[in-house]
């Protein structure tokens, strides 16, 4: 049979090394954004509401990236022109956020931004999986967790060593710190070269090549076949939305909360135009973009929707991690909720070690996660760490000394470094070959749907029923990385 050739170290070093940079831009995102929300004048219950850019243009983005670049093939190669372009879009990006002048102005800013981080991320996954045999595969997801680690911890530290080198720490009123500034500076060039030595450095097999290896799982249906199904399941969706739509207005709910019932009726509705599609057997190959992306979704193995359980609590959690832990330290353990003060900018500059020590941990532990999986099985590794994540997470609402919060990072960084492989291990076997990028796509469906239900609620949980104290939000995050452990158990292993 005709099988991929193994890549030596350095190979698969070169094909992973633009991680670093994605990494580095969305670590800067993660621990200053809230920051530069509030330093704008955004309320804690508004941020949530204002950090909708993120998930929903992953969402958009990630599927029909995937989709298009199963089918595309330039001088370039296959993947490689979508780094690229989403390289020079993000570094923009990052040279502006932190200029903004406005708050509506960084919102706007943080779509862009993040859904050019999307254009250059969503290929890697399928990259690694168009390059490498399966036995590779895993070397592969964890050198991408190594770059991740690397370039999260350098630049969430970066406000903060930037500080120590005699850079402005404080700003006037409306006006980011230099050290936020010159940390976005940093990061865009760091992105941007990082990318170049990926695309620079590595090589695709062709179209025809590809199709050659056997190598992956059987394709699935393209296009799902069961009208009657399909229109059901409209009609569900689109009542709930409505339902939702209602209940939001009757109850007069914050805003955003809208998001939920939007989601639930668009749904619906893409639901009614595949079954409208389907009612004259039209051909899977005449299918539009968008067709064809939700007759994969309805075609995906059962793997994939046992793990999205999976997928959703763990990434709810993090999602609340992200928005949360700099208004949540900086008011409990530094005592401090204005964002032109000292105590409040030093408490944040903290934040970022404290995030950059999770990422460290995660790249220390990327190393040993394949053989902690020889040893327990993929399934009871990944239940094993969310629960150590869930653990630190808790911890973070019971200690009020800053310096402790970083053996609370032990568990955090754990769990992130098997959200970031684990799960891409226990899907590997069942994806077909030929629709590697598209499927990666829809499996980002499960990180992005709990994202915009945490940015719909979270603000309204905060406000009425933690009242206001963002560590409320931290614990929810730890309880839903327990039951993402739980969910976990009922996926299958390949092999098993």
């Amino acid at each position: 049979m005709n099988r991929k050739p193994e890549l030596s170290f350095w190979q698969i070093w070169n094909m992973c090394f633009g991680f670093l940079g994605i990494q580095f831009g969305f670590a800067l995102q993660n621990a200053n954004v809230s920051r530069i929300f509030q330093t704008l004048g955004a309320s804690v219950d508004q941020i949530p509401i204002l950090w909708i850019a993120a998930p929903l243009t992953g969402l958009l983005v990630q599927p029909i990236i995937g989709h298009y670049s199963d089918r595309t093939w330039t001088r370039l190669g296959r993947r490689r022109p979508y780094f690229l372009a989403g390289a020079i879009l993000s570094t923009l990006a990052l040279l502006v956020m932190p200029n903004a002048p406005v708050l509506w102005f960084a919102a706007l800013t943080l779509w862009i931004m993040d859904a050019s981080f999307n254009v250059s991320m969503e290929p890697f996954r399928a990259f690694i999986a168009d390059q490498l045999p399966e036995r590779q595969r895993p070397s592969g997801y964890a050198m991408q967790t190594f770059f991740i680690g690397i370039g999260a911890v350098v630049a969430s530290a970066l406000p903060w060593l930037l500080a120590q080198l005699g850079f402005d720490n404080t700003a006037a009123p409306g006006a980011v710190p230099e050290t936020v500034r010159y940390a976005f500076y940093a990061g865009a060039a760091v992105l941007l070269l990082s990318m170049l030595w990926t695309v620079g450095n590595t090589r695709e097999y062709p179209p025809q090549q590809l199709d050659a290896f056997v190598d992956g799982a059987a394709e699935a249906t393209p296009v799902a076949t069961d009208s009657a199904r399909l229109w059901r399941g409209a009609g569900a969706w689109s009542l709930a939305g409505l339902a939702a739509g209602v209940a939001v207005w009757w109850l007069a709910l914050k805003p955003e909360v809208y998001l939920l019932a939007t989601g639930l009726l668009a749904y619906g509705l893409l639901q009614a135009g595949l079954a409208w599609r389907q009612r004259d057997g039209a051909a899977v190959g005449t299918a539009p973009a968008w067709a064809q992306i939700m007759g994969d979704l309805h075609g995906m193995p059962q793997a994939m929707r046992r793990l999205a359980w999976v997928q959703f609590f763990s990434w709810f959690a993090l999602f609340a991690m992200w928005i949360y832990t700099t208004p949540a330290v900086t008011s409990m353990q530094f005592h401090a909720s204005d964002p032109q003060s000292a105590a409040y900018n030093t408490g944040a500059n903290w934040v970022g070690i404290l995030f950059g020590a999770y990422n460290g941990v995660a790249a220390l532990a990327a190393a040993v996660l394949p053989l902690l999986a020889r040893l327990l099985g993929l399934r009871r590794a990944h239940l094993l760490n969310l629960w150590l994540g869930a653990a630190g997470l808790f911890s973070i609402t019971l200690i009020r000394n800053p310096d402790l919060l970083l053996l609370s990072m032990i568990g955090v960084g754990i769990a992130w470094a098997s959200i970031l492989s684990l799960p891409y291990a226990l899907l590997a076997d069942h994806l077909p070959a030929r629709k590697m990028g598209v499927y990666m796509g829809i499996f980002n469906f499960f990180i992005v749907i709990p994202q915009l239900l945490a940015a719909s609620v979270l603000g309204l949980l905060v406000r009425d029923l933690f009242h206001d104290q963002p560590m409320g939000a931290l614990a929810l995050g730890a309880l839903s990385l327990f039951i993402a452990g739980l969910a976990v158990l009922r996926v299958r292993e390949p092999g098993r």
